[in-house]
């Protein structure tokens, strides 16, 4: 079948691979959609921590399909080396769930795994509150442009995007931020621009720098005063990794550091939370952009650079 292919060193190429055969409990999916994560192109750099194993494989962490039955699933691949970027791929019927008819191959293929990873974070992690305060390390990002949407969604009182794209940040008061700070400015500045106020909840897709100016704002100055409370919610590391942690941070202030992603917050939880957020993204509640790219074009699409909050597709 044709698919697209990762050896070590090279980015993903259009080729031959060998069609998966089906085991006990698994499905043979006609893909008709992958989305191109950016844990995809982690995992498929080696950089992510679940990469690892034989190569070549098949990239793509889920996707949109059609089973033997002509039932349409976004699905994820459970078993190495075949992913969701190819003809055929293979699933289970635990990690294949039906798409709502409204929703396109495409926009259903897009929409998932970003906005999970800030819904996730937001119930399962933080245990975000009605009326509490949501910052948004990376908000211009396509992820980050979801996190927005889906804090004032689950009853954010206030989101704050942070992000450098000055022009997205001004779009993000459109869909739900009430406050933007710019992260295109001097440590110093920055460090002011986030100690102007106490967070709730920090969801972050960026680690690096950003994160040690936000935790050099709220580390406390005081022995007697308590600190507002502040979950940081880790995500992502687009800005670098890792960072120094004083120790004066965490005995002065009120923070609390959290990871989410695969191994914090189990499968069976994930696909819980699948038919509200397709249904929100049906209503239009939960937008996000699309570039359709053929599948033979997947080095290209690879490195291709996309406007902000906007997601490239792959189409067998």
């Amino acid at each position: 079948m044709n698919a697209a292919i990762v050896t070590p060193g090279q980015v993903p190429q259009y080729g031959q691979f060998p069609s998966p055969v089906a085991g006990d409990n698994e499905y043979i999916v006609q893909v008709k959609a992958a989305a191109i994560h950016q844990v995809v192109k982690s995992i498929a750099a080696g950089k992510h921590y679940s990469a690892g194993g034989d190569q070549p494989f098949i990239p793509g962490v889920d996707g949109v399909g059609l089973l033997a039955n002509g039932a349409r699933v976004y699905f994820g691949a459970v078993r190495k080396p075949y992913g969701t970027m190819a003809e055929e791929s293979i699933t289970t019927g635990s990690w294949s769930v039906p798409v709502p008819d409204e929703l396109s191959d495409a926009t259903a293929a897009a929409v998932f795994n970003p906005a999970m990873s800030s819904w996730m974070a937001l119930t399962h992690r933080a245990y975000l509150q009605p009326g509490e305060t949501v910052l948004i390390l990376g908000a211009t990002g396509t992820s980050g442009q979801l996190a927005v949407q889906i804090a004032k969604l689950l009853g954010a009182g206030k989101v704050i995007a942070a992000g450098r794209n000055k022009a997205v940040l001004e779009q993000l008061r459109m869909i739900g931020a009430d406050e933007c700070i710019s992260l295109d400015q001097s440590p110093e500045n920055l460090v002011k621009a986030f100690a102007a106020q106490p967070y709730d909840v920090v969801i972050d897709y960026l680690w690096g720098t950003p994160v040690m100016a936000l935790i050099t704002a709220i580390t406390g100055k005081s022995m007697t005063k308590e600190a507002p409370r502040t979950r940081l919610i880790q995500v992502g590391a687009m800005a670098g990794d890792p960072i120094s942690l004083p120790a004066a941070a965490l005995r002065s202030s009120r923070l609390e550091i959290l990871g989410s992603g695969g191994g914090s917050v189990s499968m069976d939880a994930v696909f819980k939370v699948f038919p509200e957020i397709m249904k929100n993204a049906a209503e239009g509640k939960l937008r996000i952009s699309t570039i359709e790219t053929p599948l033979e074009e997947v080095a290209a699409a690879w490195t291709r650079e996309v406007p902000g909050g906007s997601r490239l597709v792959l189409i067998p």
